[in-house]
């Protein structure tokens, strides 16, 4: 189990500077949240993937997924009425899965919680724009390799998918090996009846659960809030987990760095013990 720190709790940094802070801290990758590489991450062209991807290898480090993807450029919505933003999502969602390819990715959170909102009209047709919009994800990361992971969110984040139950009933619907689910521990810690170890021993079997990032309830960093992750972790190493953990907090407290490092200190140890 690699640990991934999402990059954009350094994004007051230039991006080599991520990656060296990253490695000194002790952490195995990145996940990259593409709005921090550009204000339209879909325009880098091969040369600049190539750029971003040596840096984060010359650093000892590897980038191991995307997430946060629908935030630039601006205007995409999985489930708005105009048409013409539901093809330029769709459109996004496939260069995503390329340039996640291009990156040395192995997966992609689709968590975007304004940009997946059911409208207050039209829910069940918003619902299938979605499901479409998911179909062509699922074969985008097929043609490029990677897996394409639906993220539960709180109810206070958004009003469609928040529990992985639901998540999974869509993954089933699209039906593809390279479309599947994951674990936000924060979201899980408010949205779900049970545990992240019971959720996590009761889905990882199911081979839906392509991913885990860990943050507590409070939305900052594993180990500043009640959340537990020695059962968590240990769920995860029963159940042969062999993903990537990302630590995905979103209050920095002190700052990033600090909060990066409290959180590779705290889980490390974890990690180590449960080997």
């Amino acid at each position: 189990m690699r640990l991934s720190l999402c990059n954009e709790v350094l994004a007051g940094r230039p991006f080599v500077a991520q990656c060296a802070l990253a490695a000194e801290l002790g952490y195995d990758g990145l996940e990259i949240a593409p709005f921090t590489l550009s204000d339209d991450p879909l325009t880098l062209n091969a040369a600049e993937r190539r750029v971003i991807r040596r840096a984060v290898e010359e650093a000892g480090l590897a980038v191991t997924g995307l997430h946060w993807l629908l935030v630039a450029p601006r205007g995409l919505s999985l489930t708005d009425p105009d048409p013409a933003m539901r093809r330029r999502t769709r459109e996004a969602i496939q260069a995503l899965c390329e340039l996640c390819a291009d990156l040395g990715g192995r997966y992609l959170v689709h968590g975007s919680p304004a940009q997946r909102r059911l409208p207050d009209r039209d829910i069940h047709a918003a619902k299938g724009w979605a499901l479409e919009a998911f179909g062509v994800a699922a074969r985008a990361a097929e043609k490029a390799g990677v897996t394409y992971c639906l993220e539960p969110l709180a109810p206070r984040e958004t009003n469609f998918v928040n529990t992985v139950g639901e998540a999974v009933g869509i993954v089933e619907y699209i039906g593809s090996n390279a479309f599947k689910t994951m674990i936000d521990c924060s979201a899980a810690g408010l949205a779900e009846s049970e545990s992240v170890p019971a959720l996590i021993k009761r889905w990882l079997p199911t081979g839906l659960i392509a991913h885990v990032q860990v943050n507590d309830p409070n939305r900052k960093g594993p180990g500043q809030g009640e959340m537990d992750f020695v059962p968590i972790i240990a769920a995860l190493k029963s159940g042969d987990y062999a993903g990537d953990i990302g630590v995905e907090p979103f209050i920095y407290e002190p700052d990033g760095p600090g909060v990066a490092a409290h959180a590779i200190h705290y889980l490390r140890p974890i990690l180590q013990e449960a080997a």
